[in-house]
């Protein structure tokens, strides 16, 4: 490639946002990159390259991309220019109302909702599927990395406006469209003790899947991208502890402490720290031992001969072993992911008896309503409200 034919295609600006992009393909869906090149602006790639630097995590960066990336297609889609920065009142009180819409309305009035003209632009622009309003919980998402790319830019936004969280509050409440869990099923006990049971062989895979399901439920319920990102340096040994506290002659079982650094609700700065004890220390002690793994990422890649990887697992790979282990516990894996261990373990703490603070302090949740949602939905079926009629 000669100088000038180098120059030109640098010049352009689709393949020099690309390029630029290439520097973020360890967090970026890179199959994606030219489709991201044509939506995003040169503002936009500076601002995703700032966050990577600012040690944004990277489940939270590649959110903020998709989303930004689907802004930006809508501004152009309604308003045939790029997405302004501060946004406007008016722009995005005419977001929600393109995205959380009433079908039954929509029936006798056409311009209700998402004008037809948007709706086939964004289809044919692949960033549209849906036919109807969209849930209601990912306009609140695309809402709230509106506002975060606002406050890292240095703007105010306008998403703490009254009419906006009237309007937003409004919408949702005349959504018809049921909330969905990102588990169908919550991994209990009785489930993970099935899960558990796919691991008895001496395949070092079970080694590592064991150790993964037992740290992830009881750490309080980690997060796959947590799992998966979870380093030796994160770990430290603490004082065993006694099986009944209560008794002065009682077994102790191994503890550790988890470090858990940047999480998606804390930051690498706050003290987020929970504690292993019993099997799950075993396990885990068992495979870094295996692994023969003194430092860096503990949960690694195995190739087929049975070689550990240098490679971290990735959250989506975390994911992949909880479905892959449902199946084999003949479980329907369409109806498990990786969340439910998080759910799992407040549902399972509810039945225990566990109360909600100290279950809250393992799990790290931050929203009472939260974590509560868990314990309400674990306490609805043994309950006798929905017995009545039988």
């Amino acid at each position: 490639m000669d100088d000038v034919t180098s120059h030109a295609l640098v010049s352009d600006p689709e393949t020099r946002r690309a390029l630029q992009l290439d520097a973020l393909s360890a967090i970026l869906p890179m199959e994606r990159r030219d489709r991201l090149a044509e939506l995003l602006t040169d503002d936009d790639v500076e601002t995703l390259k700032h966050l990577a630097r600012e040690g944004m995590g990277e489940n939270t960066l590649r959110a903020l991309a998709s989303d930004l990336a689907y802004l930006e297609g809508w501004a152009q889609a309604t308003t045939c220019a790029a997405l302004p920065w501060p946004a406007p009142v008016s722009l995005v009180l005419k977001f929600v109302a393109h995205h959380l819409w009433d079908p039954a309305k929509r029936e006798t009035d056409p311009q209700h909702g998402m004008p037809a003209e948007v709706a086939a632009d964004l289809r044919d622009a692949l960033l549209l599927r849906a036919d109807g309003p969209h849930a209601p919980s990912t306009v609140k998402r695309r809402l709230a990395n509106w506002g975060t790319l606002h406050r890292w830019k240095g703007q105010e936004g306008p998403f703490a406006s009254p009419s906006l969280r009237s309007a937003l509050r409004l919408a949702v409440r005349a959504s018809t469209r049921p909330r969905r869990r990102k588990s169908k099923r919550a991994v209990t006990r009785d489930v993970l003790d099935r899960l558990l049971a796919t691991c008895s062989s001496d395949r070092l895979a079970d080694t590592r899947d064991l150790a993964i399901l037992l740290l992830a439920f009881a750490s309080g319920g980690r997060r796959r991208s947590e799992v998966a990102r979870l380093r030796v340096e994160q770990i430290s040994d603490e004082p065993a502890v006694a099986l009944d506290p209560r008794d002065p002659k009682s077994r102790t079982l191994p503890c550790v402490a988890i470090h858990l650094g940047r999480t998606k609700t804390g930051d690498a700065n706050e003290a987020g720290r929970v504690l292993l004890v019993g099997p799950p220390v075993e396990a885990l002690r068992e495979w870094v031992e295996r692994a023969d793994i003194s430092k860096g990422p503990i949960f690694r890649a195995i190739d087929r001969w049975e070689a550990v990887e240098e490679r971290a697992l990735t959250p989506q790979s975390i994911n992949l072993i909880v479905k892959r282990r449902c199946a084999l516990a003949g479980l329907e894996a369409r109806e498990f992911s990786a969340h439910g261990l998080r759910s799992g373990y407040l549902t399972e703490a509810s039945r225990r008896g566990v109360s909600l603070p100290e279950a809250m302090q393992q799990s790290q949740h931050r929203s009472v309503q939260q974590a509560a949602s868990y314990y309400n939905e674990a306490d609805r079926r043994l309950g006798q409200a929905a017995r009545l009629g039988v």
